[in-house]
């Protein structure tokens, strides 16, 4: 079976190079071609000999998606790509252009299994996890194209990342690695919706990541109807594995939240999202909802998020109201995928 280079640390290159007898130095060259010149022919790899270049050829393959769809936001704030992988599967990949930087929203998996009602990605379930090497393409797709460096990634895309650890880990370490991406791990966040033991495993590798739980309730009957999968873990368990991710790591976690009108979103609730959390050191990520032709859930009004906020406020909660980019480019995760099949 043909070696696919893509995705490959500088010593996993090296070794294999030496093991097809080839100079260690020629694995550096070509990482180069692959990760700084975007090169991905290997005829074109010029500084690589002829005898290399065509074992090349003959021996291994370098496997990278295909953009099949890309809009922008009118503000130009927010740009979103739908990508084709080798097996035909598609994914979603966003780019949010920040003053600071560019930050990659990326998917681990083709599909979700946690069935959250707001989210259109989950509606055709899991379909399979991605690997390290498809979710380093996703960054590059980017990263080609826009020619600019990445400030920060966050996973956060189509896919429950602690449902696919391990590959998701190496994707990490890939992106913080000085010859790949060389992203900070303070620059990286995990999104999850609360898998209680891979928490504490995450916890335990002691990676200085941000670690974003999705919360969405104060309790476990509202956080059942929003988020199904949540049945499996109480939400107080997922409270406390959120302690113990701070205390090992020394990261703040950020509880994200959606604001769902008639739901979630009453002073009440915010009251005993206080109760629930109590004197831990957390942010709240509040996110009006993003309503979309599939889901019949809106928004709270301005008057009552600013209620909301000042309940949280009060007790001492550090709380952002994150500004919506990319509504009318369907950036939320699953949109431009399901508008894209429709239209094929």
């Amino acid at each position: 079976m043909p070696f696919n280079v893509w995705g490959h640390t500088l010593p996993e290159m090296e070794e294999w190079i030496v093991s097809k007898g080839f100079p260690k130095f020629r694995a550096k060259q070509l990482q180069d071609y692959l990760y700084r010149r975007y090169v991905y022919d290997f005829a074109e790899m010029k500084q690589l000999p002829g005898t290399m270049r065509d074992f090349l050829q003959k021996e291994a393959v370098l496997t990278k998606p295909t953009i099949m769809s890309s809009i922008k936001s009118n503000d130009q704030d927010t740009t979103k790509i739908l990508l084709k992988l080798s097996d035909g599967s598609l994914i979603e990949t966003v780019c949010m252009h920040h003053v600071y930087g560019n930050s990659i929203c990326i998917s681990t998996q083709v599909g979700c299994a946690m069935g959250c009602i707001f989210c259109a990605s989950t509606r055709n379930g899991l379909e399979r996890n991605l690997t390290a090497a498809e979710m380093l393409a996703e960054v590059y797709a980017f990263k080609e194209s826009l020619d600019a460096p990445i400030h920060s990634i966050v996973l956060m895309g189509s896919g429950e990342p602690l449902t696919n650890y391990e590959e998701v880990l190496r994707f990490i370490r890939l992106a913080n690695d000085p010859g790949l991406l060389n992203i900070s791990f303070r620059n990286i966040t995990l999104s999850t919706c609360g898998i209680v033991p891979q928490m504490y495993r995450l916890a335990d590798e002691h990676l200085p990541i941000t670690l974003a739980i999705s919360l969405h309730a104060p309790n476990d009957e509202i956080r059942h109807r929003i988020l199904p999968v949540s049945r499996q873990f109480k939400i107080e368990d997922v409270v406390k594995a959120a302690r113990y991710y701070f205390k090992t790591t020394g990261r703040r976690v950020t509880f994200e939240y959606i604001l769902i009108k008639g739901v979630n979103a009453s002073v009440e609730n915010a009251e005993e999202l206080c109760r629930l959390t109590g004197r831990m050191n957390c942010h709240f990520n509040l996110i009006p909802i993003n309503g979309t032709e599939h889901i019949k859930l809106y928004p709270p009004d301005m008057n009552e998020i600013r209620k909301f906020v000042s309940v949280l406020e009060k007790q001492g909660k550090s709380v952002t109201v994150r500004r919506q980019m990319g509504d009318e480019i369907q950036a939320a995760c699953g949109q431009l995928k399901r508008r894209y099949l429709e239209e094929q």
